[in-house]
């Protein structure tokens, strides 16, 4: 089945090789009669009204452009109307009857995804569509907070779990990576959460144990390798992305902090050894990302490879050298790590290694 990504990919391919053949017709590497000119524009013609008429294409760059506002303004828009839906409560809550409070809470979520769904047969753009979705898990987290706090009832990391569930199934089905992240740190968090109230701590503090982080970091980035994620547009790099953030994240507080380990023995110790495997893990995740062409891999391993280096600069010797000396030493590691990269963006296009 085709994707929305591969009939734009396709429509790119078909803009790309007319500019081509044009070229090379100018330059007389190339010598089609009239009748096979025409075959061609035909297919790609007919090719083209297909594409345009199953998905949501961009035929040409103005179109790309216009496209990338309205998903933007999406973005913007999703956001907006959350944050309305969660001011508009606070504002008049108080003003209303226990019953009336519990009818709206309790309908709110179900008439916003009602909606969703009706709207999602109607807005073939999406733009629209993940609007409502988002608002619709705006109401829901609400919902669960709200009715929490009405009936008294102790604060649980399960919600973290419903309000997660909700955010997949709306992402899948509206095709939002903003949901799918949304959804995505909700499980982070529960799963944390579960991980710290089984050693014994209330699970609100989850954040006190960085390496509670690792199990749901390593399973988001094998959930691409697990679950095909080709018919949903940036899932499998969101996962990914989202994957090392968590575990990066947790690798930079216990570099730092290693009393918040769970590990035995000297707190200096633990930071030195997670400071080494931080750095390891990073130059692995690099050079995994460029063999497998995963620019979401390279790009963040390499913002956390350079982050944690940069804080060990200035716990190193930022109170000992003149503050000149340290930034040239910043600004040369700079210079270092782009000599590093072009290496590896040579291999990776097939260059020799000693060329300019």
């Amino acid at each position: 089945m085709t994707t929305r990504a591969e009939a734009q990919a396709r429509i790119d391919q078909i803009r790309v090789f007319r500019k081509e053949l044009e070229q090379l017709r100018a330059q007389g590497v190339v010598t089609l009669t009239e009748e096979q000119l025409r075959a061609v524009d035909a297919h790609h013609a007919a090719l083209e009204r297909d594409l345009k008429s199953g998905f949501d294409v961009d035929p040409d760059a103005r179109s790309k452009q216009l496209s990338l506002g309205m998903r933007i303004a999406s973005f913007l828009g999703a956001l907006s109307l959350a944050a309305s839906v969660f001011f508009f409560f606070y504002r008049f809550w108080g003003r209303l009857e226990t019953g009336v409070q519990v009818a709206i809470l309790l309908s709110a979520p179900l008439i916003t995804f009602a909606f969703t769904v009706w709207l999602r047969a109607r807005d073939p753009t999406g733009y629209f569509v993940k609007l409502a979705a988002m608002v619709s898990f705006a109401c829901f987290v609400l919902d669960l907070s709200m009715l929490g706090q009405i009936f008294n009832i102790t604060p649980s990391d399960k919600a973290l779990l419903a309000w997660g569930a909700l955010g997949f199934v709306l992402a899948y089905d509206v095709d939002s990576r903003l949901l799918l992240s949304a959804a995505i740190i909700c499980i982070v968090c529960f799963v944390a959460a579960r991980l710290d109230t089984w050693s014994g701590m209330y699970w609100i503090y989850f954040g006190e144990r960085p390496e509670n982080f690792f199990p749901a970091a390593i399973a988001l980035v094998l959930v691409p390798r697990i679950a095909d994620q080709r018919r949903f547009d940036g899932f499998a790099a969101t996962y990914r992305v989202w994957g090392l953030v968590t575990l990066f994240g947790a690798l930079l507080v216990l570099a730092n902090w290693g009393q918040a380990s769970y590990l035995p023995g000297d707190p200096d110790t633990i930071k030195y050894n997670y400071q080494a495997a931080g750095f390891a893990i990073a130059a692995t995740a690099i050079a995994y990302g460029v063999r497998q062409g995963l620019p979401e891999v390279v790009n963040t391993s390499v913002t956390f490879f350079v982050i944690l280096l940069y804080t060990k600069f200035y716990d190193w010797w930022w109170e000992v050298m003149p503050k000149y000396l340290f930034f040239l030493v910043v600004g040369l590691t700079a210079v270092l790590f782009l000599f590093v990269l072009r290496r590896l963006r040579r291999v990776r296009l097939g260059h020799p290694t000693g060329s300019a």
